[in-house]
């Protein structure tokens, strides 16, 4: 069953991308008492997902932060050390938190997983954004399977 607007967000470790290396971190510490907007791509160094989803994020940084939003974070079914080199290679600085749900139990969990097999990706997550307010899912937008539209940043910004 897909996650929907006024759904908790699942309690589960979730790995960032650190500096130092891969972290798990409770997603309370990411989610609770915050709002997030968070957004999730099928693959790190993918065409769209690198030529668009995640720079209109960094590009709408300080525009969605200014409407309230005290984290933007981006979610892929990769491992920790891919999203962090994804997040340096696109300088995303701390303007994007990089999650990896490695295992796509996140995914699974939110019921928004894909089968990527005919490219060769196997288990992958949907294209989608939601505002996240305090755990809980205000806002959710799911793209139609190869489309680039209603999980753009700039899409997100008219939902503020």
């Amino acid at each position: 069953m897909t996650i929907k607007a006024g759904d908790r967000l699942p309690t589960m470790t979730l790995t960032v991308a650190t500096a130092e290396g891969p972290k798990p971190t409770p997603s309370d510490d990411i989610f609770k008492g915050k709002t997030v907007a968070l957004f999730a791509v099928p693959g790190a160094f993918t065409p769209t997902c690198s030529a668009k989803h995640l720079p209109s994020f960094k590009q709408q940084a300080p525009t969605l932060k200014s409407k309230g939003v005290d984290t933007i974070a981006c979610i892929s079914v990769n491992d920790g050390f891919v999203m962090k080199a994804w997040g340096e290679d696109q300088a995303v600085g701390d303007d994007i938190l990089m999650l990896a749900d490695g295992n796509g139990d996140f995914t699974k969990a939110v019921g928004l997983e894909m089968d990527g097999s005919k490219f060769g990706m196997g288990g992958r997550s949907q294209r989608y954004s939601m505002i996240v307010k305090d755990g809980v899912v205000t806002t959710l937008n799911v793209e139609a399977p190869g489309e680039y539209k209603v999980s753009a940043a700039d899409y997100m910004l008219n939902q503020l």
